[in-house]
């Protein structure tokens, strides 16, 4: 369903695409938003002559207050549901708490959504109803979150204001620092673990908005043309569709102003770290979407803005230390997703073995996709380890890790190959090995196809990893 009765100036779009729309822009995406929310109630009533309870609510509801359950983000959500489920469509109530923060004049209402059936919607298990003492640790952390952003993040906390309605808390996943979501249906509304404190709050919060910012963008313009296959995703451990590497390209767009911001506030290891490591990526991702040939007019203008809004911040001086790590822990992403969703077929890896015993070299061997199914996230210890060793004083930074790891984040190239190459001599079918020996290798074929000198080394495990390296490298 696309709303033709909203338009925007291309000089609004640009201001979209770089991730600073003004109070109008949001305000014509809000209304659209709102008509969309009016089309699906209608043809609601009008396949289900007998009114559910919801929409009765509405028409029995005061003008003020009709207009904000329709506008309530859940309302479209609902709507989007009943309309799919037909006969088994369910009534449900809108429920939660009220979550306020105010700083500088500047107030942010939400409502923690945490019973309501719709939850599920957003494709993350939801959290069991909130005890007091978890609501009392969202307060905190909001408050502190609300404070920093309206004192050094201003404009960004006044898109919050303007957007933001529902919180949905959500079970946490042990093998990320913290997840989150929004729905396409649910404008205003994001789903987030709990916060392990104000920054990741602030930060998962600027995130997520921006979602529901490019969802509402959608709405009026098809940004990416349908079709296409999946790529590399530099905030996804899976393959994403180029829709979805737009969506992360733009949310992390904030995420990088975000800790630019900070790190202009402080001299900060951490803010340098991920200004530097986010800045990069969001830049890479956005000359991939350019080049690639799946971006409609709209959409490459949307992103041609992004991209040049981020291109400054290219040139910013950053501490040596921290573009080091930064530089390390993208390059460990690309490694480790080549090494998950690529692989080289069994009769392509029995032909390499072939070749290498007979003396000839290698054949061509075309990776293809590893048909690694579900949603996966970043997750890497030497990612933390990288954190952690920005944060150190003295002496290791953590303790418990791999010395090929250890090696590998402090800058020791030569001692971390030799850990790696122990490893792998122990068990040659570990990812994670293989990433850190392609990150800090000499040799090329390494770090461009690691899952292919990987492959090699399983079949012919008679010869060493870089007699396989240097052999496939030519």
């Amino acid at each position: 369903m696309r709303s033709r009765a909203f338009q925007l100036s291309d000089a609004a779009l640009a201001t979209l695409g770089a991730g600073r729309p003004d109070a109008g822009t949001l305000d014509t995406l809000r209304r659209a938003q709102l008509s969309r929310t009016l089309l699906l109630l209608r043809e609601l009533r009008r396949r289900h002559p007998a009114t559910p309870a919801w929409y009765s609510r509405i028409l029995a509801a005061g003008p003020d207050e009709a207009n904000r359950l329709i506008a309530d983000p859940m309302t479209g959500l609902w709507a989007a549901r009943a309309l799919r489920a037909g006969d088994r469509a369910e009534d449900v109530e809108i429920q939660g708490r009220p979550l306020t923060a105010v700083s500088h004049d500047l107030h942010l209402r939400v409502r923690v959504d945490d019973s309501s059936p719709l939850r599920h919607e957003f494709g993350l298990p939801p959290s069991e109803p909130l005890t007091t003492a978890e609501r009392d640790h969202w307060q905190r952390c909001l408050d502190d979150a609300w404070r920093t952003l309206v004192t050094r993040h201003r404009p960004a906390a006044e898109m919050l204001a303007a957007i933001l309605r529902v919180i949905v808390p959500v079970r946490p996943d042990p093998s990320a620092e913290g997840i989150s979501a929004t729905s396409s249906e649910a404008f205003g509304a994001v789903a987030m673990s709990a916060p392990a404190d104000a920054t990741a709050l602030a930060v998962g919060l600027l995130h997520e908005t921006l979602h529901s910012v490019l969802n509402a963008t959608n709405l009026l313009f098809d940004l990416v043309e349908p079709g296409g296959g999946a790529g590399y995703s530099p905030w996804r451990d899976d393959p994403r569709p180029a829709s979805g590497v737009l969506h992360g390209t733009y949310a992390y767009l904030a995420v990088t102003r975000y800790w630019r911001t900070e790190l202009a506030h402080a001299d900060d290891p951490g803010a340098a770290f991920e200004f530097a490591r986010w800045r990069v990526a969001v830049a890479d991702a956005a000359r991939r979407l350019l080049a690639g040939g799946e971006l409609t007019p709209a959409g490459a203008r949307f992103v041609t803005a992004l991209l040049d809004e981020v291109r400054p911040w290219l040139d910013e001086p950053v501490e040596e230390e921290a573009v080091r790590l930064a530089d390390l822990a993208r390059t460990d992403h690309h490694l480790r997703w080549r090494l998950r969703n690529l692989t080289v077929a069994p009769e392509d890896a029995a032909a390499l073995a072939a070749a290498w015993r007979e003396g000839r070299p290698p054949p061509p061997a075309p990776p293809v996709p590893a048909h690694v199914a579900g949603r996966a996230l970043e997750n890497s210890p030497r990612l933390r380890l990288a954190r952690a060793y920005l944060r150190r004083e003295d002496g290791d930074p953590v303790g418990g890790v791999s010395a090929g790891d250890a090696a590998c984040v402090r800058g020791d190239a030569g001692a971390a190959v030799t850990a790696y190459h122990i490893d792998l001599e122990k068990d040659r079918n570990q990812d994670l090995t293989w990433a850190g020996l392609a990150l800090v290798s000499p040799r090329p074929s390494l770090r461009s196809r690691p899952e292919l000198v990987k492959a090699a080394a399983l079949a012919v495990p008679e010869a060493t990893v870089d007699e396989l390296a240097d052999w496939l490298a030519g």
